[in-house]
């Protein structure tokens, strides 16, 4: 039987009351010992209606709840005995949470020559209208996945790397551009903005998650404006899962230990929870190329998160939940210590000899600290119009809070905000063929950050500085007060599983910039099962935050100097995707995919480093600014994906990105972009023993060259492999898992630039194109209940 896969939930806030709109449930397989594994690709389908799904990789499934007296579903799988559930019976629900559960048991429980359903780590989704690759929960436990920063070592499509080399701020690259460009989802709620974003990857913890989707291009007009690369959105362990407790414990060879819990409630038939918490530190200094500074800085992060759903059974669905994250970061030289950055300085002093600049100064000593705390809240609602639950109103309502305090050497950063999202939206099936969705939605960014650079009083004492001929910014307030209210409507046509067809539009008013407009489209078409193309275009707007949208500004000699011409960024993608698959040994998985995206931007925000070197500063302006040929910024990113499994249990998959990116620079024209990787190769293999007993798993990547700044030589920057490797063994309720990171021991030689006057306007250590750690062991346990 040809494989239907469930439409994944990934670019459309309709996911809201998509549980609303049908029966959803879990496929278990059972081995002889009633351990569980989760039914991966099983067949489930409704008698009466005659209306079939498939599970997807977690054993999870969806089917459309039609009216009807009596449904009755059956779960099925080569080499298992099949289950039947009946939900309704002359009326009466008797699942009245429209969750089921299966548990498929061998058809011959004395042999174990019957192969479970295996969790696909990574795989291309073969229904979503856009390309769309899926890290699965079996893919976030194959690596270490400390958080979603290293979530995304085994896939070519997003590039992961420190954004300075003292944070330890994690970025990642989508197209061959930057993560803010990348709209970042939690459930289909965007999080990860203004202060939030320099750390929010290392804010999520890759044990709570179930699924990470990678959408590229420009999405659905529903949640805003700001995916212009593409999305990311993740979704976390569910209320309804069938784990009242999850406990992951990890260590590592550079004395990092981690605990990750979660716990899923039910309740009742109405009512479960799911609560999750994280606790990580870092306990000892590690200086690979003795520069005296710390290749990584120490932390301390704690993490909780609790999230409710309540279901009715007319389908009404309530979901709500809160999060907390408090982490603290000493970075720099080895002797620093908190607080020795602290000192007294009046703003605006104008004594000849400067204050008091602290402790950390005075003894030579450069240090980096950063306090970020977090809260944040969500609601959200979905309710059927009518028995047919083919017409739903839904409401999405989040607020979040986020305060930051940083040190880096004579510059502080700091401040707080308050961020509040709500999107209420009407969705109509037409038919079968027809649906739309219409919505409003508003925004608030409500930010109040400042920045400070004390090298000012070190001109005033003699130290290096001449205030004369110093134009940086010496001390500035980087508010934004924005309020955004828009309205949109997309239309969705299907034609069996042939064709799909969507198209939206927005309009945003937005109290800094004024009108965006932003219509976005996509296509997809099956010329059979097996062959798949999909295009894509659309407009994205976004505010820029200039210190925290490259937060490496920070951590170098160099002062700011900012126009005050900078406008919205603005910018077009368009591109598109060929998907073949293809059997090998009877196994249909396996897919061959070229694709190919152009972003071109009207309006971007350009840091250069080269224009400015002679007054000491960072040159940020608009790249309009740019003072020869027509300013232009684009990139041009090709990506080839093979993915087989010639053997059963053993799956091979290679990928390799190309990237062109240019952009206009002052006094330079149209250049090529500045420490943008130009190529990636990835090979992940992966292989299972019967029953997924041992685990093995190894990706190699090649990473290729960076175009230079001028002020480092020009040139490019090495090309250097990366090889990861894991071993799992599954003990009854108990993983045991060992592995190695940067297994080649690679890295970046002397990432800081004057490392031995850090406080000099040469000192740079947001130069960063490779790793900074070398090799790496690792070692933890994954606990799981089930419930019985």
């Amino acid at each position: 039987m040809k494989r239907i896969i469930t439409l994944l939930v990934l670019v459309c806030a309709c996911s809201v009351f998509a549980a609303a709109q049908k029966i959803s449930g879990k496929v278990y397989f059972l081995n002889s010992q009633e351990e569980k594994e989760a039914g991966a690709f099983a067949n489930v389908w409704w008698v009466e209606g005659k209306q079939a799904a498939e599970a997807d990789e977690d054993g999870e499934f969806t089917i459309r709840q039609l009216k009807g007296d009596n449904i009755t579903l059956i779960a099925a799988y080569v080499g298992y005995r099949q289950d039947t559930v009946k939900v309704y019976e002359n009326g009466v629900n008797l699942y009245p949470g429209n969750y089921i559960v299966f548990n498929l048991k061998p058809e011959n429980e004395l042999e174990s020559v019957y192969v479970t359903g295996r969790q696909e780590a990574n795989f291309l989704s073969k229904t979503a209208s856009i390309k769309t690759e899926v890290i699965s929960a079996a893919g976030l436990c194959k690596m270490a996945c400390c958080s979603l920063a290293e979530s995304f070592e085994s896939s070519a499509s997003v590039s992961v790397g420190y954004s300075d080399a003292v944070t330890g701020a994690k970025q990642i690259k989508l197209l061959g551009l930057s993560g803010s460009y990348t709209q970042m989802l939690d459930e289909t709620r965007p999080v990860m903005r203004g202060l939030a974003s320099p750390f929010g990857l290392s804010y999520i913890p890759g044990q709570w998650l179930e699924s990470i989707q990678i959408a590229k291009g420009p999405s659905s007009v529903v949640n805003g404006l700001e995916a212009i690369t593409g999305q990311i959105n993740v979704e976390h362990r569910k209320p309804t899962a069938e784990n009242p407790l999850f406990v992951n414990l990890f260590v590592n060879s550079n004395l990092r230990a981690e605990a990750n819990v979660a716990s899923s409630v039910q309740f009742n038939e109405k009512w479960s929870t799911v609560v999750q918490g994280h606790f990580s530190k870092d306990t000892k200094v590690h200086d690979g190329n003795d520069d005296m500074f710390r290749d990584d800085p120490l932390t301390q992060q704690v993490n909780f998160d609790n999230r409710w759903l309540y279901f009715d059974p007319s389908g009404l669905q309530v979901r709500f939940g809160a999060k907390f994250v408090n982490d603290k970061r000493i970075g720099g030289h080895h002797d620093y210590e908190e607080g020795m950055n602290d000192h007294d300085n009046p703003m605006y002093s104008t004594a000849v000899q400067p204050p008091d600049l602290g402790y950390a100064f005075n003894n030579g000593i450069w240090g980096n600290e950063i306090h970020n705390t977090g809260i944040s809240g969500f609601f959200k609602l979905g309710i059927p119009l009518n028995e047919e639950q083919s017409k739903n109103i839904a409401v999405v309502a989040d607020w979040s809070y986020y305060d930051m305090e940083s040190s880096y050497g004579l510059k502080t950063f700091g401040g707080h905000q308050n961020m509040g999202f709500f999107n209420a939206m009407y969705h109509s099936d037409i038919n079968e063929n027809h649906k739309y969705t219409l919505g409003i939605s508003g925004r608030i960014d409500d930010v109040e950050s400042q920045y400070r650079d004390d090298a000012l009083y070190m001109g005033q004492a003699g130290l290096g500085y001449n205030p004369s001929s110093f134009t940086g910014l010496e001390w500035g307030r980087f508010d934004v007060d924005d309020k955004v209210i828009g309205a949109y409507g997309e239309y969705t046509y299907t034609l069996d599983e042939k064709v799909s067809i969507v198209a939206g539009i927005r309009a945003d008013y937005s109290s800094l910039w004024g009108w965006q407009v932003a219509p976005r489209a996509s296509f997809k078409y099956s010329f059979t099962d097996e062959t798949v193309v999909r295009l894509n275009a659309g407009r994205g707007f976004r505010t820029p935050f200039v210190i925290t949208d490259n937060l490496g500004v920070m951590s170098s000699g160099r002062g700011l100097r900012i126009s005050g011409n900078l406008e919205a960024e603005d910018a077009w993608t368009f591109g598109g995707n060929f998907t073949q698959y293809f059997t090998i040994g009877g196994r249909d998985n396996n897919y061959f995919s070229f694709d190919y995206f152009r972003t071109g931007f009207r309006h971007k925000v350009v840091y250069d480093w080269d224009s400015g070197l002679e007054d000491g500063v960072v040159d940020i302006y608009d790249m309009q600014e740019a003072t020869l040929g027509n300013n232009r910024a684009f990139t041009d990113t090709y990506q080839v994906d093979l993915s087989i499994e010639p053997i059963e249990r053993f799956t091979a998959i290679a990928t390799f990105r190309y990237s062109n990116a240019k952009i206009s620079m002052k006094d330079r024209g149209l250049v090529e972009a500045p420490m943008t990787s130009k190529y990636k190769a990835v090979l992940n293999l992966q292989y299972a023993t019967n029953l997924n007993k041992w685990m093995f798993d190894f990706t190699a990547q090649m990473n290729g060259p960076c175009r230079l700044p001028e002020f480092m030589g020009g040139g490019e920057s090495d090309v250097y492999p990366m090889m990861f490797a894991q071993i799992t063994r599954k003990l009854n309720l108990v993983d045991v898992y060992i592995g190695v990171e940067n297994l080649t021991d690679y890295t970046q030689k002397n990432p800081i630039i004057g490392a031995d006057n850090p406080y000099s306007k040469d000192f740079n250590a947001s130069m960063v194109w490779g790793p900074l750690m070398g090799r790496m062991f690792y070692a933890g346990m994954r606990l799981t209940l089930w419930k019985k």
